[in-house]
């Protein structure tokens, strides 16, 4: 069953130029190569500066469970922790109804 993780993220607005290169050079190249990673792509609000949603689509939880675990999760964490945000992220999972 496919597991939908969000991460809910709101970055000072000046910052936001910086979480968009963040996230293509760094963190998305390092998710996407994740077994079990179907997909990831950043939204963008269009009514909120600095709002962003991370969307992952995996093919489990168990492949969630194993990327939280690996060192690239811990990269990924350490590239988001240079950003300054409104308040902690917030992560969601979700499945198909």
């Amino acid at each position: 069953m496919s597991i939908v993780r969000l991460i809910f993220v709101t970055v000072k607005t000046e910052d936001a130029a910086a979480a968009e290169r963040i996230w293509k050079s760094d963190c998305a190249p390092l998710m996407i190569r994740q077994k079990g990673c179907v997909s990831e792509e950043l939204l963008k609000s269009t009514e909120t500066p600095g709002e962003y949603i991370s969307y992952a689509e995996w093919d489990s939880q168990a492949s969630v469970d194993r990327y939280l675990k690996s060192a690239d999760h811990q990269t990924i964490k350490q590239h988001a922790a240079k950003l300054r945000t409104e308040s902690p992220p917030v992560v969601k999972c979700y499945t198909l109804v």
